[in-house]
């Protein structure tokens, strides 16, 4: 039997030059789809509006990186979006029941379901470190409570997502969920691991070498530090960015061109939120 489509849903997906990707995981979707693309020059636009009627397609003109998504949320008008990468997708029946775990738990900004990866069905290995989140269980939210997520696998509330402004074109892409994820516990919102909530990821083979993927991640850790940590966590981010190796090195030269627009939105999160950093690094999460 099918599993009803919740109506207060939509899934949102960005990509860029992964049009066979998309056509294998986009018909898997069970609500409707907003599909943002970053400027894909492999004809990406074309193929899913002809093979996917239902799906609303979103050219940009250039790469926005994470802000893709950003726009999706705008698009979508709904009261939950799930994000989904080209190459993951929500478990059947899942995006209905993240939805009603949502409504019944209405602090909760991000639910992060659980992660199988390939066909192997592995559990991602961050998804085993949130299930043992040190910051425990509060009682108004359905599981661990976190301080980040990995977006493919996550619905958001897009009431809390809109309101810190969701995903920004200073961080882009990857590790663009820290920022978002600092300005939402910031708000007074939680973020929980619901595990009996499956999204499934068969990464894609078109990806980015380990070592590039790195040097993307630094930049965003660098610019994420300047716009929300304290002055001295920002300068003990960037000795390790120049300590670690030469991709690490390679984010922080790469973060520099962007550091006056992360000054521009300089604003560090309060105490308590420096607290749960303190207890996460304790932890060794």
């Amino acid at each position: 039997m099918t599993t009803p489509a919740p109506s207060d849903v939509t899934v949102v997906v960005m990509s860029r030059d992964r049009r066979d990707d998309l056509l294998a995981t986009l018909p898997r979707h069970e609500a409707p789809v907003v599909l943002v693309d970053n400027a894909s020059t492999d004809g990406t636009v074309e193929a899913v509006r002809a093979a996917c009627l239902g799906v609303t397609v979103v050219p940009l003109p250039e790469n926005a990186g994470s802000y893709a998504r950003t726009i999706g949320v705008q698009r979508a008008g709904t009261e939950f979006v799930a994000f989904a990468d080209d190459d993951s997708w929500w478990a059947p029946g899942d995006l209905a029941r993240a939805a009603a775990i949502m409504r019944a738990h209405p602090r909760l900004a991000v639910l992060n379901a659980r992660i199988l990866v390939g066909p192997e069905e592995r559990l991602d290995p961050t998804c085993a470190e949130m299930a043992g989140s040190p910051l425990g269980t509060p009682p108004d939210l359905p599981g661990p409570a976190l301080l980040g997520f990995i977006a493919c696998g996550a619905m958001v509330r897009t009431e809390a997502f809109l309101a810190v402004g969701g995903f920004d074109r200073v961080v882009r892409f990857p590790g663009e969920e820290e920022r978002l994820s600092l300005d939402l516990a910031a708000a007074g919102w939680g973020m929980a691991y619901v595990d009996e909530v499956t999204v499934h990821h068969h990464p894609s083979p078109r990806r980015a070498a380990p070592d590039q993927r790195r040097t993307a991640i630094w930049r965003s850790r660098v610019l994420t530090a300047v716009m929300r940590q304290p002055a001295p966590e920002v300068g003990r981010v960037v000795l390790r960015a120049l300590r670690t190796g030469t991709a690490e090195r390679r984010g922080l030269l790469r973060a520099l061109p962007d550091v006056p627009a992360a000054l521009r939105s300089r604003r560090p999160v309060p105490v308590a939120v420096r607290e749960q950093l303190r207890v996460l690094a304790g932890s060794g999460s």
